[in-house]
């Protein structure tokens, strides 16, 4: 029996990629708009079928994230992080037939199965844990499922790409993977100097993910991970998602073609049971207008100021691939992934597939 579409997807037009409707269809790290806009906004009814119409079985959602120049952690953060996650299940529990918390493998095959989008609340940054492993047990229980060690500065944990001392993990943050293993929280290691990478993945004794990077053989940036520890990675079970930002090219504005370009490196170093997605984008597709330029260059260029992209990085670039700028943007990749020769099974793995797997097996 063919799988239901939700409703609010295109009735007349059929999927790019014939097995999209039963496929898992995992995005490593996005973004569901409708958790932060209020149903009065004018925009809400439009990122509202935007996201019945994406396809998802599952998005990892960041609750907290850290910024450029860091910050200091303090109580209020954990006050902070409680409020926002009961937010987000209000605005869940406005739209029970599509939005769903997911934590466990039950809730994943339970959003595949009802054609509901499964919400993973993630850190990016593990800052809001402060000095007190006990909060990691506090945050399981409101939900969270993933933990990044750091982002891109140092933390208590270790350093982020853009710390130019690769002082990898510190024994704090050795205990702290010891207990995200112990609380069934899965460790990503997105954002990660090359050291802190490796480290993590030997100090785990489960599974990591790399939730939204790339090949840095590819492109020579610190975003991005050498293939030494992709592959390390792999050979220890995690996933690394291939991220959709600018990293995928050190100059001119990536496409699809170079997201299928560092997928095509990552399975030849991982294997394809070890690649997915992790766009780093919202649901929503861009309107691109005249304000939406002027910010763009504005947005391009303080990340060009803080060092997240080099100093040669075109203004006028922007952080989705234009072909991939749509809601329905995993189908339409993975009508392009079939172009390229890859097979169904290997598609559906990428998609969301190999995520599922290393979720459901850490949660349980």
């Amino acid at each position: 029996m063919a799988a239901r579409r939700r409703k609010g997807a295109d009735k007349t037009a059929g999927p790019a990629w014939p097995p999209y409707p039963r496929a898992w269809v995992i995005d490593g790290a996005g973004y569901p708009d409708v958790l932060g806009f209020a149903p009065d906004d004018p925009s809400y009814a439009e990122r509202l079928d935007a996201v019945r119409s994406c396809g998802l079985t599952a998005v990892v959602a960041t609750a907290v994230v850290i910024g450029t120049t860091g910050y200091r952690y303090d109580e209020t953060r954990f006050d902070a992080a409680k409020k926002l996650l009961a937010d987000w299940r209000a605005a869940i529990d406005r739209h029970p037939d599509l939005l769903m918390f997911a934590n466990r493998r039950d809730d994943l095959e339970r959003a595949r199965r009802e054609r509901k989008i499964g919400v993973i609340v993630a850190f990016q940054g593990a800052d809001p844990v402060g000095e007190d492993l006990d909060k990691i047990a506090a945050y399981r229980a409101l939900g969270v499922g993933v933990i990044q060690l750091t982002h891109n500065l140092r933390n208590l944990v270790g350093d982020g790409s853009l710390e130019p001392g690769n002082a990898g993990l510190s024994n704090f943050g050795r205990a702290l993977v010891e207990r995200l293993n112990a609380e069934r929280v899965v460790v990503d290691l997105a954002h990660g100097a090359q050291r802190t990478m490796r480290e993590g993945i030997l100090a785990s004794k489960q599974p990591v993910v790399i939730s939204h990077s790339g090949c840095r053989a590819l492109s020579d940036t610190p975003r991005l991970v050498h293939d030494a520890e992709l592959k390390l990675m792999a050979d220890r079970g995690g996933v690394v998602g291939i991220i959709f930002w600018p990293y995928l090219t050190e100059r001119g504005q990536q496409t699809a073609d170079d997201v299928i370009r560092h997928i095509d490196h990552a399975i030849k170093v991982c294997g394809e049971d070890h690649v997915g997605i992790g766009t780093d984008l919202a649901v929503a597709p861009e309107k691109i207008t005249p304000q939406f330029r002027a910010e763009n260059v504005k947005s391009i260029q303080g990340a060009i100021n803080v060092g997240v992209f080099a100093p040669d990085r075109g203004t006028d670039t922007t952080l989705f691939p234009p072909d991939l700028n749509m809601a329905r943007r995993f189908d339409v990749l993975a009508a392009k992934l079939a172009a390229h020769g890859y097979g169904d099974a290997r598609i559906e793995k990428i998609l969301g597939g190999n995520f599922a797997r290393v979720f459901g097996d850490i949660w349980g």
